[in-house]
């Protein structure tokens, strides 16, 4: 049995319909019931758990052959770090208990760092917890989700423009799409490597000044591609609806890999096949 987390997002929804495709038996977490009815018909057995509940976590994983996890952003969360920690030891602590012999886990590039990194730093520990759980575990650090150009889609069609928070317009940043990363953690799941091992997943390297002619080639305008200097970040995101705390970890994310410091550096690499032009075309 194969437990699945995330079902109701992007990531785990695709892990588990590989493995339910496929016929496995699986299991998807969820906190809400009613989003367990979808799963349940299509074969999936259904636990009701939220992940910083280890107790409940503990449960769920009782008998699992290997579980996908990952760690969700809490937003409304007073101390955002905080929130990632305590999520995180409540995964690695439930994965200990149950004894789970495989976790995949969705990561990022950048979770090598403790600092420096954002909103990336709850992923250095939920891999350092995972670890500590004596689980085997393949850590999948992803670049930078394609699907996040949809926040831009609203700037797109009512301002023609597109923001841009790297230091050039033509800086490119390595993107993959979300299907990409729950197939590969479905395969991993199903063909498990002999020790655990870190997985830097990437597709093609887009700048800002391409992605804004993708998205303005989408909704039919040529986008001004508006550069956000690094001091007008934080104002930027709180004028979008981020907390102040959640923007500045945003912000200092963004100076990681302005600065190189976010790098892949796993023990191999898997390259995407879905383009952004597919991706854009499906937001819009």
């Amino acid at each position: 049995m194969f437990v699945i987390a995330g079902v109701t997002g992007h990531v785990g929804s695709v892990v588990a319909k590989e493995l339910l495709a496929r016929g496995k038996k699986v299991k998807v977490l969820v906190r809400d019931p009613q989003k367990g009815a979808t799963w349940s018909k299509l074969g999936a057995e259904v636990a009701i758990a939220s992940l910083d509940d280890a107790a409940a976590l503990t449960v769920a994983f009782k008998g699992a052959e290997a579980a996908f996890v990952l760690l969700p952003p809490n937003f409304a969360s007073v101390d955002f770090y905080a929130d990632q920690r305590a999520t995180a030891k409540s995964i690695g602590e439930a994965v200990k208990a149950a004894g789970v012999p495989h976790v995949v886990m969705l990561s990022s590039i950048g979770a090598d760092l403790d600092a420096g990194n954002g909103p990336i730093k709850g992923l250095f520990h939920l891999e350092a917890a995972l670890r500590a759980s004596g689980t085997k575990l393949t850590a999948i650090r992803a670049g930078s989700f394609m699907e996040n150009i949809g926040n831009s889609v609203g700037a797109a069609k009512h301002a023609g423009i597109y923001p841009n928070f790297m230091p050039s317009a033509d800086y490119p940043m390595p993107q993959i799409a979300t299907k990409d990363i729950g197939t590969l953690a479905a395969k991993c799941l199903l063909e498990p490597a002999a020790k655990s091992e870190i997985v830097d997943l990437n597709g093609p390297a887009y700048s800002a000044r391409q992605m804004a002619e993708k998205l303005g080639g989408a909704v039919g305008k040529t986008l001004a591609i508006v550069d956000i200097p690094e001091p007008g970040w934080v104002d930027a995101m709180t004028t979008a609806g981020l907390p102040p705390h959640v923007a500045e970890a945003y912000a200092e994310m963004y100076r990681g890999f302005g600065s190189g410091n976010i790098t892949p550096k796993g023990d191999r690499f898997v390259l995407g096949t879905t383009t952004l032009d597919e991706v854009v075309k499906a937001l819009v």
